[in-house]
């Protein structure tokens, strides 16, 4: 029997000829991640196990984005245990205030990740990752420690659902609408340790920015990893950003499934989770009406620079609605650069939004965007569990992109036909075609 995508990739570096589902394997990594929070939580075990010094400090990763800017005297001790232990380690790939992003949308604007190696992080948004053809997933503290000490960690090999993607997205659906619509289907459990591949000839109509919002929500269906094939527009990203060598792995045709579902994103409409779990979906067809105070546009979900465009187009030569909070927090310096070089920053102030340097803090209610109870946030990030934005008596809805903006002048959520039909690109993404 065959091996899939993932399966192909541990294989290699577990220096195995083949590994099959529920094989416990060691599997030597390319690269170990981690952030303001889990390397604070992770160094004390490194200390433990009598490492003196980080495996190879050109692939362990620390990045300072979860409460960065420092929102207070803990977070403020977190970053400088990271700090010091960067320094220490003489970790070529550090990212503080002023030189970082939202991780996931940083590493591979940097060409830090690449198609075929074995990624790990201390966040359980590791997965995106998959979108660039690489096993990347995310591990806790201690699994971090022993990583970034050994460059090796053990998996069991998960068995694998294949999801065959077929027809063009319509007028203002992306990734966003794809993911929240396969969750809704199979269920936040639906792939539990389960490999998310992504197949069929529909991947031709997502751009990377899709592809890695895709792949960074499989965690939300309890997936081990997401994964997708590196096709020519996947070759055309890592031309423009990646210099290192990689290893492109293709699934055999023979490869075991557990499950084959066939998606027709012509079907799809924008989609909404509502609270409290990212399955918990409609249409925008079947919301009705649903008031919002706060809308949030950002994240490694939805914070790249083609949310930011989408978002701009439709808020361009508007203002948000008079009871509504919009917070816009571009992913990396890089594309907040890139917003300021095409306007979008002074679209977004005109419109009436704060607009943030690169940090994660509103998505997982660490700081500049906390809810009060009984207030309710419409958001482009991946999660919507109870007390997840703030108080456990707030609520958070999913969206994509383009209903967040439309839906902050409407003052609700709104389908973005609604409010931006004069709206005009060709491009793809959630941009009107």
């Amino acid at each position: 029997m065959g091996m899939t995508m993932t399966q192909k990739i541990l294989a290699a570096h577990a220096g195995l000829e083949t590994v099959s589902a529920g094989q416990l394997i060691e599997a030597r990594l390319d690269i170990v991640m981690g952030n303001d929070i889990t390397i604070a939580l992770a160094v004390p075990e490194f200390e433990k196990s009598g490492a003196k010094k980080v495996f190879d400090k050109d692939k362990v990763v620390v990045v300072l984005d979860h409460f960065a800017p420092n929102k207070d005297i803990k977070a403020a001790t977190n970053c400088k245990c990271c700090r010091e232990f960067s320094r220490e380690n003489e970790l070529k790939h550090f990212y503080d205030v002023g030189d970082m992003g939202v991780e996931h949308a940083l590493l591979p604007e940097k060409g830090i990740v690449a198609p075929g190696e074995a990624i790990i992080g201390g966040d359980s948004h590791t997965c995106t990752y998959g979108a660039l053809g690489a096993f990347s997933t995310g591990v806790g503290s201690t699994d971090l420690a022993m990583g970034m000490a050994l460059g090796e960690n053990w998996f069991k090999v998960p068995a694998a659902i294949k999801f065959v993607l077929t027809g063009k997205p319509g007028r203002w659906v992306c990734g966003k609408d794809v993911m929240l619509h396969i969750i809704g289907k199979i269920g936040v459990d639906g792939a539990l340790y389960k490999s998310m591949e992504f197949t069929g000839d529909g991947i031709r109509y997502l751009t990377m920015d899709d592809r890695f919002t895709m792949a960074n929500m499989a965690i939300e269906a309890g997936g081990k990893n997401g994964i997708f094939p590196v096709d020519e527009t996947a070759k055309a990203y890592l031309d423009r950003h990646c210099k290192k060598a990689y290893t492109v792995y293709e699934a055999d045709e023979d490869a075991e499934y557990e499950q084959e579902i066939v998606i027709d994103m012509s079907r799809i409409r924008p989609t909404i989770a509502f609270p409290h779990l990212p399955s918990n979906t409609r249409t925008i067809d079947e919301v009705g009406d649903i008031p919002v105070d706060q809308v949030f546009i950002g994240s490694c979900t939805n914070g790249r620079m083609q949310d930011m465009e989408t978002a701009a187009r439709i808020l361009e030569g508007r203002r948000i609605h008079k009871d509504v909070r919009l917070i816009v927090i571009p992913a990396t310096q890089d594309i907040y650069m890139e917003c300021m070089e095409k306007g979008y920053l002074a679209t977004f102030i005109k419109a009436g939004a704060a607009v943030s340097t690169p940090t994660c803090g509103p998505c997982l209610g660490g700081h500049m965007g906390l809810l009060a109870a009984g207030e309710r946030c419409l958001s482009t990030t991946n999660r919507n569990f109870v007390g997840r934005m703030g108080h456990t008596e707030s609520e958070v809805y999913l969206c994509n992109p383009a209903v967040a903006a439309a839906s902050a002048i409407a003052g609700k959520i709104a389908d973005p036909d609604a409010v931006a039909c004069g709206v005009k690109n060709g491009g793809t993404g959630c941009a009107a075609n």
